[in-house]
């Protein structure tokens, strides 16, 4: 039992809680409150509270809802621009296009058929972009066209514009970008089935051709099975292709033979570079068989009876029937060794080519201008005009080919192939070739190194 003054004091305690203010209350029961918490802590821990048993307390706020009629309002009264773009269609004219534009703008329409630049809208192809800007009542503000006019040949922006209550055009060069392509596809009837059914630009598959016309025969060498990979360039404008450039690197597996060719840009040169092979030679042939576009061989390598002298003499060129004024092109390139006039053969041009071969181009009625003397020029630029000087019985080109200054005939001889890549090049080249190689790789996933590549 407890002793009892021990008891008074408790109770007297209790009278005190007990008989306390509210605020007095309160604060005795959290300080025991915190005694139960520092028990517990001791001893046993306390349940949390219920979350349920928190105070929630609700606010409402009244808020101001903006007139729909006052925001129509103040939308016609600003001035509204809008924007719409739409391809053109197969047999669209202009009235249909800007229809579907939003233009209803005949002082537009008339301006567009008008003006210099602004009439190239009307000759836009199928599948071209064009976007217009208006204001509310479809009076044509702004229109933007791109005219893509072939491989090579630069793409415009055609823009017509108003200035006040008239139209001006203007044009420029778009900026494109530059993407590269990987595809590959197999022969199972013809080389354009095949690229038509892999989606490759038709451009492409000619390119091949081109590349690999010295070793495949495309219309009879081709076997079903053959496959093929090709890494190109394509042109894109604000997101719109625009064009196919050139074939950067292709692989043809024709019958199990495998035929390589990559594009090395060569600073200087008239075509900016060639084709290779991927260990550095060149694909282009050191000489053209003929220096003139189209022409028929009216006299071979061999005797003859000279047209002139009457006798029997030995003809160390081959002869080139074409029309006065014809271009003749450089064989191959090479220096400019004499251009002048030579006895019987008139107007003469003689080339020195790498390796101690030359070329020499005979009856020329006139020189391309400006040439000279140890002037440089390239396979295929023009460098004089067919004509009748010297020895010679009607319009003509007496052609010569050189080895070490004695005559070849330049239909049977063995033709090299251009100079190969050294030095500082080949080093440049290899870095090409080996990007080219990894893209090959990437479409072959069945090779060793892209499987190793991938765990």
């Amino acid at each position: 039992m407890l002793p009892t003054d021990k008891f008074l004091k408790l109770g007297s305690s209790s009278k005190l809680f007990f008989g306390a203010s509210r605020k007095t209350r309160i604060v005795t029961a959290s300080a025991l409150f915190l005694a139960a918490c520092a028990f517990g802590a001791a001893g046993v821990a306390p349940m949390a509270p219920d979350p349920a048993d928190l105070p929630v307390k609700s606010i409402t706020e009244e808020l101001a809802i903006p007139s729909l009629s006052e925001q129509i309002a103040k939308l016609q009264a600003d001035n509204q621009f809008y924007f719409r773009e739409e391809k053109v269609r197969s047999g669209d004219s202009l009235a249909a296009l800007l229809s579907r534009l939003g233009v209803h703008d005949d002082a537009a329409a008339a301006f567009i058929k008008s003006d210099r630049a602004a009439r190239a809208v009307l000759n836009l192809k199928s599948g071209r972009h064009v976007q217009a800007q208006t204001d509310k009542d479809g009076q044509l503000l702004r229109l933007t066209a791109t005219l893509s006019e072939g491989s090579g040949q630069p793409v415009r922006v055609i823009t017509v514009s108003r200035d006040g209550d008239q139209f001006k055009s203007s044009e420029s060069t778009a900026a494109l970008e530059r993407r590269i392509e990987m595809q590959t596809a197999e022969i199972r009837s013809s080389l354009f089935a095949a690229t038509d059914a892999a989606q490759i630009p038709d451009s492409v598959a000619t390119q091949l051709v081109d590349m690999f016309s010295t070793n495949i025969d495309f219309a009879s060498d081709l076997r079903r099975g053959d496959r093929f990979n090709v890494v190109y360039e394509t042109f894109w404008q604000n997101g719109e292709y625009v064009r196919t450039g050139r074939v950067l690197a292709a692989e043809f597996n024709n019958a199990g033979n495998k035929y390589q060719s990559v594009w090395f840009d060569e600073p200087g040169s008239r075509q900016g570079g060639g084709y290779y092979t991927f260990d550095g030679k060149s694909l282009k042939k050191a000489f053209l068989k003929s220096p003139l576009e189209f022409s028929r061989v009216t006299s071979g390598f061999s005797m003859r009876l000279h047209p002139i002298s009457g006798l029997w003499k030995k003809h160390e060129g081959v002869d080139f029937a074409a029309p006065v004024g014809t271009p003749i092109r450089a064989a191959g390139d090479g220096t400019v060794d004499f251009v002048g006039t030579q006895h019987g053969y008139g107007n003469v041009v003689v080339l020195k080519h790498w390796n101690n071969y030359s070329t020499a181009y005979a009856h020329m009625s006139r020189f391309a201008g400006g040439l000279k003397r140890g002037m440089k020029v390239n396979q295929g630029e023009v460098i004089g005009y067919v004509g009748t000087t010297g020895w010679s019985t009607g319009p003509h080109l007496h052609y010569e080919f050189r080895v070490n200054n004695h005559p070849r005939d330049p239909m049977s001889v063995d033709v090299p192939n251009a100079q190969p890549l050294a030095g500082a090049e080949m080093l440049r080249f290899r870095n090409v070739a080996g990007e080219m190689r990894h893209r090959f790789a990437l479409l072959n996933p069945q090779d060793d190194n892209v499987k190793l590549a991938a765990k």
